[in-house]
């Protein structure tokens, strides 16, 4: 079972708040290309998850920078209200973002990598690291649209092969692609909703990867993500999400209330 690291969380807090000093105007929270220091805390169906994302000078004029990283299932028996053979008190995946946004082109690239704890059908645990480009579309009265396309590979801890055995230790188990949008309804100056549709297939591994990393017998998978939101202030939010797929029901899926609070 993975320990909780609390110093190291409370280490990345201050840093974050340090750097707030350097960051001189308030962001729009709504915006999916923002660019802002910030730390936010969730409760889910699967336990707490914690974020801290922190803006930096890359040093260009026309690009912004920030870093995301993010904790999740914390204390997942205790506090969450799955049952109990979805969840542990143990931490269930980490997730961290490096952003660089072309104020020029209002376009954006992105690395997201995202370490998942929990065995799946190819692999004891699983990472996924990808490279994707975003580009923010001309609003259309109350609409937005910011379609994403990229490219990533995952990586598999006692990876299960195509004769059957496992291979001890990390691996490359393939890689696959990812085509998506982020999609934002502005209801007023304080309400947003947001829809995020991303299809996710394999291009390339080993047979078991290829046919059924996403399901038995599954090579791709279309995910969605609903989000509904409040401003309380130019500062903090309050945030409604559900996730789910093609395989998992809206009422099954994933759902979190998240507070975040840009420094």
């Amino acid at each position: 079972m993975t320990s909780l690291r609390f110093p190291s969380l409370l280490t990345l807090m201050i840093a974050a708040s340090s750097h707030a000093a350097e960051q001189k105007e308030v962001q729009d929270m709504s915006d999916p290309l923002a660019v802002y220091t910030q730390v936010g805390v969730g409760a889910t169906n699967k336990g707490l998850n914690f974020k801290v994302g922190q803006a930096y000078d890359t040093g260009i004029a026309t690009t912004a920078g920030m870093n995301v990283f993010e904790v999740k299932g914390i204390y997942g028996d205790a506090l969450g209200w799955e049952s109990d053979s979805k969840t542990t008190d143990s931490i269930d995946s980490f997730r961290f973002r490096n952003f660089s946004v072309d104020l020029s082109t209002i376009s954006a690239t992105q690395i997201d990598a995202n370490y998942n704890l929990n065995a799946n059908l190819v692999a004891d645990e699983s990472m996924d690291v990808s490279y994707s480009y975003i580009k923010a579309l001309k609003p259309m009265g109350r609409f937005t649209f910011y379609p994403l396309a990229g490219v990533g590979a995952s990586l598999g801890e006692n990876t299960l092969e195509d004769d059957g055995s496992r291979d001890s230790g990390y691996s490359i188990m393939g890689a696959y692609g990812l085509v998506g949008m982020y999609a934002k309804i502005t209801i007023n100056d304080k309400i947003w909703l947001n829809y995020n549709p991303f299809w996710l297939t394999t291009i390339g591994g080993s047979d078991n990867y290829k046919d059924h990393y996403y399901g038995l017998n599954q090579s791709h998978i279309l995910t969605h993500e609903f989000a509904a939101s409040y401003q309380i202030n130019p500062r903090m939010n309050l945030r409604y999400f559900a996730n789910w797929n093609e395989n998992v029901d809206f009422i099954d899926g994933d759902h979190r209330l998240e507070f975040n609070y840009q420094l």
